[in-house]
Parts: structure tokens; C-alpha cells; sequence
């Protein structure tokens, strides 16, 4: 790849690599490389440390029903797995890990263990839950796990060339929403997608999010957005499975992320992370409020 190649869209994305006759991952770990003056393999390695956080969250998480200060939530995933052992979802067992690694990575997060923001804290369960689920599940391979993380990766930078990764910004469509698209294209990756429908795949996931609100009760990450992280892992799968039937978004990637931007502007600043309006204002939340002011 020639230098300083200026890859800022989904379209150029789409028309670099199939000039240069490369992936998504391997485009954007050259670009990576160049930028931080360092070689391709050594990019490599600083994912797999992430990806190895990733994995560590997940335990950690699994091993604790440890409640977050404000006592709201920790315990959530010990119940899953309890509830699993006693009576196996419908969807099976990859469904069942998927789900629980979410949870498990969501709590570590709010006991302010270590996780991979991945684009953001609030979103941090998504991509994790999915691309290890799938790779311990179907024996994928680290190399090919690195593959999809850098994938992932990519998505995310070119999103937030338009539209900052911030629910005070755009809402959770933003934050939630962005993490489901990476893991789409992370696990359309994995399972030998090609770029096109890798991006159909983050088209597909994004669609069905805009207007997603940031509503956080007691201005917490905690309710709704730790259960919010196993929704859109299963969201992102969903569109994964979509696109790699040969479905396509009638609506191009980057006028997918027009739209996103546009809904971001329109909506109320008191539906973005302010906590002054939807879920953080109902009576329920109000007297989480005043328990928590006591405390």
C-alpha cells in the first residue's frame, strides 16, 4: 500500500481494498503501523493485548456477583448462569455464552474492573461477548481473532470521522449502537465475509439503532446499559447472519452514518446522558436518586 493513503469513508474504504487487493484488516493495520511508526506485527501484539483484557474481563465478570457501589447491579450474570444451568435457551449454547460474557464483561466494567472501551465504557460488553463466544465456540484461531478485532477497529474509526463516539454527543446509537456495527463486522470477518458484506453487515446493525436515547438512571452507567450489552450482541450477530446471506442495506454505509449524525443533532439534549428525561426520569428512578443520595 502506497503511504499516507487517506481512507476517511465507507466508500474509499471499500474502493482502497479492492485497488489494493487487501482486507479491511490489513489495510487498516498498514495504516496503523505507518501513523505509529512501528511495524505491522507489533500493531498486532497491542491487539492481542487488548484482546487478552478482553477474555480477562470476561472471567473476572463470571466469577463475581460483586455489586457496583451504588448496589444497583453486580449480580445479574451469576443469575444467568444459574438460570442456563437449570433450563438451556432456545437458542442454544452459543447463544447462552454470548449473552453471559456480556453481562460478565458489563459488570466488571461498572465494579471498575479493567475492560477494553471498545469504542466506549458504556458499550464495552459487545464486541468481547461476540467475538470470543464465537471463537471459543467454533475453535477460531488467534490469528483469526486479531483479524476480526482490527476489523472492528477500523469500522469505528471511519464512524467517528463523522459522528463522536459520545451518548452526550449522538445518544446511545452512538456509543451501543457503533459497538454492535464493530461486532457485526467483527464476526462477519471471522466466519470469511468479504468487505462487502462486512460493510452491509455494519449498515444492517446501525439501521436498526438510530434514534437509540442515553437515558442513564441516577446518571450512572449502570441501568440501562449493562443490559443493553447483550441485546446488541445478539443485534450484531443477527445482522452478521443477514449479510452474509447475500442481504444488502438498500441505504449505503456512509449515508447510514449521515443519517445517524442527523438524528444525533435532532435529538433532545435531555435524551443524551443529561439523565433528564426517559428511563432516568420515571418514578422508579427517582427514588434510586434519593436512596443513592443517602448513601
Amino acid at each position: 500500500m502506497e503511504k499516507s493513503v487517506n481512507i476517511s469513508t465507507f466508500e474509499e474504504l471499500a474502493k482502497a481494498c479492492e485497488h489494493y487487493e487487501k482486507t479491511i484488516y490489513e489495510l487498516s493495520q498498514e495504516r496503523e503501523a505507518e501513523l505509529s511508526e512501528i511495524s505491522v506485527p507489533e500493531v498486532r501484539i497491542l491487539v492481542k493485548k487488548s484482546l487478552d483484557a478482553m477474555r480477562e474481563a470476561i472471567q473476572c465478570g463470571m466469577n463475581s456477583d460483586k455489586l457496583s457501589v451504588s448496589g444497583m447491579c453486580g449480580a445479574d450474570c451469576k443469575r444467568l448462569q444459574d438460570g442456563f444451568a437449570n433450563r438451556h435457551a432456545l437458542f442454544g449454547k452459543l447463544y447462552e455464552k454470548i449473552v453471559t460474557y456480556a453481562l460478565a464483561t458489563s459488570e466488571e466494567n461498572l465494579r471498575m474492573g479493567k475492560i477494553v472501551a471498545c469504542p466506549t465504557a458504556g458499550s464495552c460488553a459487545i464486541v468481547p461477548s461476540v467475538l470470543i463466544a464465537v471463537s471459543d465456540s467454533l475453535g477460531i484461531s488467534e490469528k483469526e481473532q486479531i483479524d476480526a478485532l482490527v476489523t472492528a477497529g477500523e469500522i469505528g474509526r471511519i464512524v467517528s470521522n463523522k459522528v463522536q463516539l459520545a451518548g452526550a454527543v449522538a445518544g446511545c446509537q452512538a456509543e451501543c449502537g457503533v459497538a454492535s456495527a464493530m461486532s457485526a463486522a467483527a464476526l462477519t470477518q471471522m466466519r470469511g465475509g468479504n468487505v462487502s458484506q462486512i460493510l452491509n453487515a455494519v449498515a444492517l446493525a446501525l439501521k436498526n439503532l438510530l434514534g437509540l436515547t442515553c437515558d442513564p438512571v441516577c446518571g450512572l452507567v449502570e441501568i440501562p446499559c449493562v443490559k443493553r450489552n447483550p441485546f446488541l450482541a445478539i443485534h450484531a450477530v443477527t445482522a452478521s447472519e443477514m449479510a452474509l446471506a447475500g442481504i444488502e442495506s438498500k441505504i449505503p454505509l456512509d449515508e447510514v452514518i449521515d443519517a445517524m449524525e442527523q438524528t444525533g443533532k435532532l435529538m433532545s439534549p435531555m435524551l443524551k446522558e443529561s439523565s433528564e428525561a426517559g428511563l432516568a426520569v420515571t418514578n422508579t428512578a427517582k427514588s434510586l436518586w434519593k436512596k443513592l443520595e443517602t448513601l
